[in-house]
């Protein structure tokens, strides 16, 4: 069957990718936040997936304000890109097609897209994670299934909502009658505001209170209201919840509840600023 083997956790700032695009990851703005990433692409080689589904908000490229989706998820054999200059994203349609029929038959309502534009909220995690990649002659490392969630537009998912639904997503994976390592990703965040009074916003000891209690005590982390993501973390750190579809998927979690031993931290890293945001990543193993 297939396994999923590691989460990863990413913010997906899009003027990281910009830097990336246009040569600008050793200036001394940016140096530092790459250099947190060093491991990981080190990591990612040496843990090579068979497919990463991976989980990000759509920034009006896939969907508009007429139409959007609390769940989505993308079936395509490959997937269109936005303006960023990065290879097409290959998906895989049959193990997508399993995730959505278990996962709506687990009482989960998903959107089918068969055909997907993804834009930086999934390519940025991409590049970090695995390295620029020439858009003419370059690929991702393997198949990608894109699960776009509502953070956008009010009301959106709560992180309990997330939280069950990574569960859902493992069983989905679990019961694919092949032999694949699957990552899950869970992208956004971390603390930002980009409008209004508060616009700038970045919460340093909220956002690290808050990925400790993801890693160790993933079930009270879900339990946090949307107020306290928009007043600790800014309106736009609640793409946060979207992380906890990743934890919520990881083996040692069954029916809500702390069942296993806790997957193993491989890496963890902060920084700010990047443009105005707040940067986080962890990855964990399953044990």
């Amino acid at each position: 069957m297939a396994t999923i083997t590691a989460s990863v956790y990413t913010s997906h700032v899009p003027a990281i990718g910009a830097a990336m695009d246009l040569g600008k990851t050793q200036e001394d703005y940016w140096k530092p936040l790459f250099a947190g990433y060093e491991f990981s692409r080190r990591w990612m080689r040496d843990h090579k997936p068979d497919v990463v589904l991976l989980v990000y908000n759509d920034h009006a490229t896939a969907f508009s304000l007429d139409m959007i989706p609390t769940f989505a998820i993308g079936t395509a054999a490959h997937e269109g890109y936005g303006a960023r200059p990065v290879p097409v994203v290959k998906g895989h349609p049959e193990l997508a097609s399993h995730i959505a029929q278990s996962v709506i038959q687990q009482d989960f309502d998903l959107t089918i897209v068969n055909k997907m534009d993804v834009d930086h909220g999934l390519t940025v995690p991409l590049s970090l994670m695995c390295g620029e990649q020439d858009p003419a002659t370059g690929s991702w490392p393997c198949p990608v299934i894109p699960f776009a969630v509502n953070v956008v537009q009010y009301p959106v998912p709560s992180g309990q909502r997330c939280f069950n639904l990574g569960q859902a997503i493992r069983k989905a994976i679990e019961s694919y009658d092949e032999d694949l390592k699957v990552q899950i990703w869970g992208t956004g965040g971390m603390s930002h505001q980009l409008q209004g009074a508060r616009a700038g916003l970045i919460n340093r000891e909220w956002d690290n209170r808050w990925l400790d209690q993801l890693i160790n005590d993933p079930v009270a982390c879900a339990r946090i209201p949307h107020i306290e993501y928009v007043r600790e973390a800014g309106s736009e750190g609640i793409e946060l919840v979207m992380w906890l579809i990743a934890r919520g998927a990881m083996s040692d979690i069954q029916e809500g509840r702390v069942v296993g031993p806790a997957p193993k931290l491989r890496h963890r890293f902060y920084h700010v600023p990047a443009s105005n945001t707040a940067v986080g990543h962890a990855i964990l193993e399953n044990s």
